[in-house]
């Protein structure tokens, strides 16, 4: 063997044992420098580059594509959503595995709590919050890195926030203030922080947090965003000028067009608020320059509605409600705008013109299209089911009057009056008959042109044909469907027995009723006509006014039970009615009218302590002196009405042991001689009132007089017990008692 040969050898050799050591000495829990080296080289750009910047990639997409709702206050921070996450899922579930890697191979790479951190982030972004909430809390306990643990914890903040847990983001937050952060920690720390007191509510806290962070944002799209929420939450919390400074800096942090054309109409109605004379008359101009920009074509609603939002706030409210409908109008088939335009002007009708049908009407629309996460959207139900309430008594009120009127009216001219509808209905019916077959024609013949009241250019939503108004069709299923239930679409679809079609009489007739909405709403839906076959519409024209006659004669209560009936509605509506006007509406100027006719009509209601104390508070609310007071405590004075009003007898301890004694004494009696015991209970119900045992002593007498006297005697009793004590803890055993009585009654006709 050569020298050579033997030195070549003796240097592969060496080379292989270097290599061979080296790659031994690589293993993932080596702390040695060449293992340590070889994965932080690996683990940093085979894993960690890729997955940081796909999620960095996925977020860009998310905020380039985000729907933001200019209407309401924007989130600080693009709310995580599992739906809007779907387009980028898959880059999110790449980022993880690769970030997984590092975990997987590199235990000894110092980009393990990144990598963890990276994780974390996207498993937020895809709503995996329990497992968000692991990860950061793992990076926290387990880092070895201090800048990366406080990563972790603003990671974990915000995923407590987007979980709703503010307790725990708080407590996260408190021990964060006091850490020295780096700067982008710093950064994300106050935008969650911020973030959190949005969710809040607490606005003030939110803003100003907002003002410590701009320091150290750049300049572009998400800084101008930024800009345009805090200017958002100082109108909030009423601080228009501070909300107009930063509606200026929106347009210097070089913001997209819509964030610019936003500012600008926000710092509009803030200037509105500010009272500044100067600005305002500017807007005017604005205004006409805003319009006649050909690229706010699509945004002339949202102008609309500013002006009518200045409009309403100087307080001309009719040229409101005009700019509101132009708004509108405008909108075409993007309805994004609309709820929210029809919503001002219900508060309109609801705040400024106390005309509540009318309010009702655009709240209903309001509804029908408002997204249900809205913030506005759970109290404009409630306010909706208050205004049902008002409408439905009103329509109660209104109907059976009517009815009740006509069943007085003498045969001859009752008679006269329903011809009268009846040929006015059916001359409508032709008028909206010939208004579809021109609809018709003009779509079969494919001229195009337009026809009066059927598009929804340029017309007010009263002039629309109701077909051709995407509110009113919506309105008009959801009436459908809460009077008629699911029906199938069929021949004489109203009727049980369906042998025979009888048409109905004109909606704002009295016989038939009319719904709440189409009472006020100019697109009353159209009735059914049969174009296929018009000599079906023809066949006997007598005949099908007689039908039509005998369908409205029919609902006229001529019995006198029936009118009983009708009576006790009215009582029952205006009573609820007066009661809405006091208490849902606070309008007791409307309340006691109300009550005053409840008592003119109906002198004899059970109700009558009740609306004598509510006509003494609604009179009181408005300072004016009446007399309820002491009609209740002379009339029923040993009510609880009477009691809440301050001035009943205020029992000592000795009067309780007097009604004690009194009442076991009676109750003995009732045992012996019934007839004794109920003449003292009535006595002492007069000596003891206001006592603790006055409501036992006053069922004691119901049953002594159900014991002793006639059954009609008896549930008048049970009745007085219900009107006089309206909180007694007796009361669902009187009304037990009640609902025997009344079964007993039937048993015996």
């Amino acid at each position: 063997m050569s020298r050579y040969f033997r030195n070549h050898l003796f240097l592969v050799i060496t080379v292989l044992t270097v290599l061979t050591g080296g790659l031994v000495s690589c293993s993932q829990y080596s702390t040695k420098p060449i293992s340590k080296g070889y994965h932080n080289l690996t683990s940093h750009f085979n894993a960690y580059v890729i997955a940081r910047d796909e999620i960095a990639q996925a977020e860009q997409e998310l905020f380039k594509k985000r729907q933001e709702n200019y209407n309401q206050l924007l989130p600080i921070l693009l709310p995580v959503d599992s739906i809007l996450i779907q387009p980028v899922k898959p880059q999110l579930d790449d980022a993880i595995k690769k970030a997984s890697l590092i975990p997987e191979r590199h235990q000894n790479s110092k980009w393990l709590d990144n990598a963890y951190i990276l994780i974390g982030r996207a498993r937020l972004l895809k709503q995996d919050l329990p497992n968000a909430i692991e990860v950061f809390k793992y990076v926290n306990t387990k880092g070895t890195n201090e800048d990366d643990k406080h990563t972790a914890l603003v990671g974990l903040m915000r995923a407590y926030t987007e979980a709703s847990d503010y307790t725990n983001a708080l407590n996260v937050a408190e021990f964060l203030r006091n850490q020295p952060l780096n700067k982008v920690n710093t950064r994300d720390f106050y935008l969650t922080k911020a973030y959190l007191h949005e969710r809040q509510g607490e606005y003030a806290t939110a803003s100003g947090i907002l003002d410590a962070t701009f320091p150290v944002l750049k300049k572009g799209e998400s800084t101008a965003r930024l800009h345009l929420i805090a200017g958002q939450l100082y109108d909030l919390i009423g601080q228009p000028t501070k909300a107009v400074d930063h509606y200026r800096q929106v347009l210097k942090s070089r913001p997209s067009y819509d964030q610019s054309f936003y500012a600008n109409l926000y710092a509009i109605q803030s200037n509105g608020l500010t009272g500044d004379q100067k600005r305002m008359a500017q807007s005017t101009e604005t205004f006409e320059q805003l319009l006649n920009d050909r690229k706010n074509t699509d945004l002339k609603d949202k102008i609309y509605f500013t002006m009518g939002l200045l409009e309403a706030r100087s307080g001309r409210i009719d040229k409101a409600i005009k700019l509101y409908s132009q708004s509108i109008q405008a909108a075409g088939s993007n309805t994004l705008q609309v709820p929210y335009t029809y919503l001002e002007i219900g508060k309109l009708y609801f705040e400024k013109k106390a005309d509540y049908a009318h309010a009702k009407v655009y709240y209903d629309s309001a509804l029908a299209l408002l997204p249900k996460q809205s913030a506005d959207y759970a109290a404009l139900l409630n306010r909706k089911k208050t205004l049902d309430e008002f409408v439905l008594y009103q329509t109660t009120i209104r109907t059976d009057d009517s009815l009740l009127h006509l069943a007085q009216m003498e045969p001859a001219a009752l008679d006269k009056l329903l011809d009268n509808t009846i040929a006015q209905q059916e001359k409508e019916d032709k008028a909206q008959a010939a208004l579809a077959q021109q609809i018709i024609d003009k779509a079969t013949n494919g001229t195009g042109g337009s026809v009066p009241g059927a598009t929804n250019s340029n017309l007010q939503p009263g002039e629309r044909w109701a077909l051709y108004n995407p509110i009113t069709l919506s309105q008009g299923r959801q009436e459908f469907s809460i009077r008629w239930g699911n029906r199938p679409l069929e021949d004489n679809w109203r009727r049980t027995n369906k042998e025979a079609s009888v048409a109905i009489a004109s909606t704002n007739s009295p016989v038939v009723g009319s719904s709440p909405a189409n009472s006020v709403n100019p697109n009353a839906p159209l009735l059914p006509v049969d174009a296929s076959n018009p000599a079906a519409n023809l066949t006997s024209p007598a005949a099908g006014r007689k039908a039509k006659k005998d369908a409205m004669m029919t609902k006229i209560p001529f019995a006198k039970e029936a009118q009983l009936a009708a009576n006790q509605r009215v009582e029952n509506a205006l009573y609820k009615l007066g009661k809405l006007y006091k208490f849902q509406l606070n309008q007791p100027a409307d309340a006691i009218p109300t009550f005053e006719q409840l008592l003119t009509r109906y002198p004899n209601t059970l109700q009558k302590p009740e609306v004598y104390y509510l006509l003494y508070l609604s009179n009181d609310q408005l300072g004016k002196a009446s007399p309820w007071k002491d009609k209740l405590l002379a009339e029923y004075p040993n009510t609880s009405y009477a009691r809440l009003t301050g001035k009943a007898a205020v029992q000592t301890s000795d009067s309780e042991a007097q009604a004690l004694k009194a009442y076991t004494a009676i109750y003995e009696l009732y045992q012996t001689n019934p007839t004794e015991a109920l003449a003292r209970a009535e006595t002492a119900m007069g000596s003891f009132s206001g006592t603790q045992l006055e409501d036992k002593l006053a069922l004691l007498r119901v049953i002594l007089v159900g014991r002793t006297k006639t059954i009609d005697a008896y549930r008048q009793a049970l009745n007085e017990f219900i009107r006089d004590y309206p909180g007694s803890q007796l009361l669902p055993r009187v009304k037990e008692m009640q609902t025997a009585a009344e079964q007993a009654s039937v048993k015996r006709k």
